[in-house]
């Protein structure tokens, strides 16, 4: 049925109000976006050039870092010589008594430092003050006996035949030689008594630290029984054990850094000597004086250890060394040190802070105060003691 104008018109201005107001859906018409034209889009902001290129900095930074880390690592364990076997060593001086006797005077404790020179001990003198004056007397009478003989003999050699004979004089002078050679053993057992007396004074050969003192005053020494043990502060060193595949990148004067077990501060030192053999199984004999050679071969060989010494140039002020510690050792740390450039930098230091290498033929630095050196004995065979003292 066809539609009247006036109807058709009507319906055409309410249609319009039904989109605007909602009608029948009209609320979901009214939520979706009107579509903006193209001139509206091509005006709106573009975004910066610098946000978009932010996602590629970070990765292009993840990337670089990572590289860092992978060639750190690779450098500090594949390139650079290291190995956490390695051990602080000392030379070990051991006093022992070279007099019998009983230990009257201990004026050391346990673990304290000692200096050249210094006293460590000292054994009752008595017995052998007697010795040596026995052995100045034995010295006075045979120099009279001496006199004696060679003033007898003198007179025989002045008379003529007439008085004596040729025998007689033969015997005085021989008298006389038995004489001198009588003075020079007592002058032996004079000297030797007085070396007995001043060995009852037992004094440090070195500076170093008591260790493992377990003698008490009273105590009755033997002649060569150990008492004191000193451990030789100005002899510490590292031995560092180091795969033979290794061998080829370690050379002499090649800069060293070595980490204690228990201190967080690095040691600095330099490589002062290769090990030239270590024990070979194979190589020992049998009861028959052959060689003893393993039947078993595995496919499987481990690279033996080499003992590489390692002399100390730089040791912190409170660090303790003690012959027996354990640390790690990397050497060339200037020429592969990724790792410390890359603690560094994490840190928040330069590179330039690590210390730089030491010259070859630079000195250890004494670990102690300059020692001032041991009294000194006049020709007279008295010692002078620090205390003034003197003993004979």
């Amino acid at each position: 049925m066809p539609v009247p104008a006036s109807d058709a018109g009507s319906a055409e201005t309410t249609a319009p109000a039904q989109r605007r107001t909602g009608g029948e859906g009209g609320t979901a018409a009214a939520a979706a976006p009107r579509a903006e034209p193209p001139a509206e889009r091509q005006r709106k902001p573009k975004r910066p050039s610098g946000l978009r290129a932010t996602p590629i900095l970070l990765t292009v930074s993840a990337v670089v870092v990572a590289g860092l880390l992978g060639w750190a690592v690779w450098d500090a364990y594949l390139i650079a010589p290291w190995t956490r076997d390695a051990a602080v060593r000392a030379y070990v001086v051991t006093e022992a008594s070279e007099v019998a006797g009983r230990l009257v005077s201990l004026p050391v404790r346990a673990d304290g430092f000692v200096r050249r020179g210094q006293l460590l001990m000292e054994i009752e003198p008595t017995d052998y003050q007697i010795a040596v004056a026995n052995a100045e007397a034995d010295v006075e009478q045979a120099q009279a006996a001496l006199d004696n003989s060679k003033a007898q003999d003198k007179r025989r050699r002045e008379l003529t035949t007439l008085s004596t004979s040729v025998e007689e004089k033969q015997n005085y002078a021989t008298q006389v030689q038995t004489a001198e050679a009588t003075l020079r053993r007592d002058l032996a057992a004079l000297a030797q008594a007085r070396v007995n007396l001043k060995r009852t004074r037992i004094t440090s050969s070195v500076n170093g630290f008591v260790t493992n003192l377990d003698a008490q005053v009273g105590d009755y020494v033997t002649v060569g029984e150990r008492v004191i043990s000193i451990v030789n502060s100005d002899s510490f060193w590292v031995d560092a054990y180091f795969e033979e595949t290794q061998l080829s990148d370690i050379h002499l004067g090649d800069r060293a850094r070595l980490y204690l077990m228990g201190w967080k501060q690095p040691l600095w030192g330099h490589v002062s000597g290769i090990s030239r053999g270590i024990e070979v199984q194979n190589a020992q004999a049998d009861s028959a004086g052959l060689a003893s050679v393993n039947p078993v071969f595995t496919w499987i060989r481990l690279a033996q250890r080499i003992p590489v010494r390692i002399a100390l140039d730089q040791v912190p002020p409170d660090v303790i060394l003690s012959a027996g510690m354990t640390a790690t050792v990397q050497l060339n740390p200037h020429t592969g040190h990724g790792v410390s450039v890359l603690k560094a930098v994490l840190s928040g230091q330069r590179p330039d802070d690590i210390p730089p290498p030491l010259p070859e033929a630079q000195a250890v630095a004494p670990m102690m105060s300059p020692v001032p050196p041991p009294p000194a004995v006049p020709k007279g065979g008295v010692l002078t003691t620090p205390a003034g003292q003197t003993a004979p």
